[in-house]
């Protein structure tokens, strides 16, 4: 699984996170981590959001998370 951590939003203390696997593109904020001081830790986040990825990768596995499909429509005239 391929994991690509955006910014660090210090208003909603989180990050936006992608989660890659196959043709499978799962998109989600994840609650960010702060230090003994209250200052944002990219290293105890990044291993956070390593332990989502591996339940974002159980339920790809599952089917339970997948690409939306497109919605045909037909025109009934």
């Amino acid at each position: 699984m391929k994991i690509t951590i955006g910014d660090h939003d210090p208003a909603t203390r989180t990050v936006a996170a992608t989660f890659t696997s196959g043709d499978v593109v799962h998109e989600r904020s994840v609650n960010a981590c702060y230090d003994e001081n209250g200052e944002y830790d990219a290293d105890l986040t990044a291993e956070r959001v390593d332990e989502v990825a591996r339940g974002v990768a159980v339920k790809i596995g599952l089917g339970v998370i997948a690409n939306p499909t497109e919605e045909v429509t037909e025109n009934v005239s």
